[in-house]
């Protein structure tokens, strides 16, 4: 990279980070730090949310898994994502927000009893800084890959993007880090479309890609088994590393995956949450799945025309700094890698805020202090903002063992992940028992870890594939939970009914909220249901906006790519 191409990454980036530390000051209380007070308009949270959504590990792995295995990741950003905004935005963050909580955890105590709060907060914790693991190796591989910084250097520049991000996120809290995703957003939609256009440009166009990969033989390395280059743009075209899974099973899966996202994740939950109003929340939700999905489709159409322009290349992560260094030139190339830094500082910030707010609220101020001044609880998440972000380091052996980021991604999800994205499914639309909620969880976090270890660690051979496998995993991670939920629910109302017959008291507690806790949530001030002085026109009602792009988003998955 020359001078240019550093003076428009460190320009564009460093001017965001000072807007940053300028829009931190003068936040003083819980409700500005955790919930930017409720006051944040729609728009402002989708461009957040569309930005948080695309981190840095997104343009590197997402374009690496479609290089070795095509386009069956589709599914993440078509079903999954448009079925995890709509839940998300209409049935589960509204619950949330009409109770006056903070978090998503904070919700389960009320649902299930205070351990699943803390279970939920432990599970987000552990779920994002993996992500965050993730995203560090990516930056690595871009730096040393098309920047042609030393390890030593590119190591330090990555510290020095998470300490900036902790600080500023740490200083301003929720309001700020939204304001500066938003400009960030810009910046990465920007970059990725310059390098797909460059790639689409070079290979000579769509039919001229399709032609080269039919070209290319089963067995080429860097190919998943029983792939020729072909299948790799058809979604039902990889069917696992073993070839005999179905694409309606991996289908399943990814839809699991980005709708535990969408739901479980208080990295997205937390911006819904800040929203004005309702109408502001749903709107949101519904702009943050629509920006996200052409970005991410156009980084899953960079590794197929990625393994066109480079039949054998094996490496499948570094394809996108490949295709970076080749096809552009000085000062497109600084903007690309400017998008990338922007995506991993607005994903950092976004992991801090939220990360910090669980564990502040569920996990310290719920069992450990409960009772002091707003301004020490603010504190307290300053300095677990710095604290998360540094647990990312910690899954790089992990990651970098994996011959692709996502499948290490995909094997971790299932555990603990899906069985807590079952849990507030059932906690809003069942009557599912109030004690059952650990039960279910417990149920199926078991199964989670007896499979993942089976996957990645023993290999029992006692356990078939169908049993333990990483796609299967997702269905029977959610069965376990739901037959635990039920089995639960069923003995403990027995239970009930038995002590109520013999004269008993079945006590029932409500969330516990009192001292600081009580206090801030008396601070979020009344509900709205939309902040127009009259109500909104059917146009504007947001479900036809969601119904319109879950259409789009299945006619791309079954009518053009499956």
């Amino acid at each position: 990279m020359t001078g240019l191409d550093w003076l428009i990454v460190f320009g564009l980036n460093g001017a965001i980070i000072l807007f940053g530390f300028y829009r931190a000051r003068g936040t003083t209380t819980s409700s500005e730090w955790f919930l930017g007070s409720r006051s944040l308009p729609w728009w402002m949270v989708g461009l957040s949310m569309f930005a948080t959504n695309v981190d840095s590990s997104d343009f590197v792995s997402i374009t690496g898994t479609t290089t070795s295995e095509g386009l069956h990741i589709m599914s993440v950003h078509t079903t999954g994502s448009i079925l995890g905004g709509i839940l998300a935005a209409f049935l589960i963050v509204p619950a949330i927000y009409r109770a006056g909580l903070y978090t998503n955890a904070e919700y389960l105590e009320g649902r299930f009893g205070p351990s699943t709060r803390v279970m939920s907060a432990l599970i987000q914790i552990q779920y994002r800084t993996s992500v965050l693991g993730m995203m560090i190796w990516s930056l690595y591989l871009m730096l040393e890959g098309v920047a042609g910084l030393t390890p030593a250097l590119a190591w330090s520049l990555i510290v020095a993007l998470v300490l900036l991000s902790a600080v500023y996120t740490a200083w301003g809290g929720l309001r700020t880090v939204v304001l500066t995703d938003a400009l960030q957003g810009i910046i990465i939609l920007a970059g990725g479309l310059v390098v797909l256009g460059a790639v689409w440009q070079a290979v000579g166009g769509w039919d001229a890609m399709l032609a080269r990969l039919a070209e290319i033989p089963e067995g080429t390395p860097g190919l998943a088994p029983g792939l020729d280059g072909s299948d790799l743009s058809h979604v039902s075209g990889f069917r696992g590393r073993g070839g005999d899974t179905s694409p309606i099973l991996i289908m399943l899966g990814w839809t699991i995956i980005a709708s535990s996202y969408w739901t479980v994740n208080h990295t997205q939950t937390m911006r819904l949450m800040g929203t004005r109003s309702l109408w502001d929340m749903k709107m949101a939700a519904v702009a943050g799945v629509a920006l996200s999905l052409p970005v991410l489709l156009a980084n899953e159409m960079m590794g197929l025309f990625g393994r066109a322009a480079f039949p054998e290349f094996v490496q499948a992560d570094a394809m996108y700094p490949q295709l970076v260094s080749t096809y552009l030139g000085v000062g497109l190339k600084g903007l690309v890698v400017a998008g990338i830094l922007s995506a991993a500082v607005s994903t950092f910030d976004s992991m801090g805020s939220a990360l910090s707010a669980l564990f502040t609220r569920d996990i310290y101020a719920r069992f450990l202090v409960r009772d002091r001044e707003d301004r020490h609880y603010v504190w307290t998440g300053r300095w677990a903002t710095v604290a998360i972000l540094s647990l990312g380091f910690a899954y790089l052996p992990f990651i970098m063992s994996t011959s692709t980021m996502l499948g290490a991604f995909r094997s971790l999800i299932s555990v603990f992940v899906t069985p807590l994205f079952v849990l507030y499914l059932a906690g809003t639309l069942t009557a599912a028992h109030r004690r059952s909620g650990l039960v279910g969880l417990l149920t199926g976090g078991l199964y989670g870890v007896l499979a993942f270890v089976n996957r990645e660690v023993l290999d029992f051979a006692w356990f078939p594939e169908w049993f333990t496998g990483q796609w299967e995993a997702f269905l029977w991670s959610m069965l376990f939970t739901i037959a635990g939920l039920i089995l639960s629910t069923w003995s403990f109302r027995r239970r009930d009914r038995f002590a109520e017959a013999s004269g008993e008291t079945v006590a029932v507690k409500p969330p516990r909220k009192e001292g600081w806790l009580e206090r801030s949530s008396e601070e979020l001030g009344g509900l709205r249901d939309h902040p127009f002085d009259m109500a909104p026109s059917r146009l504007l009602n947001p479900t036809w906006f969601a119904v319109a792009l879950a259409i789009i988003s299945l006619t791309l998955l079954f009518g053009v790519f499956w």
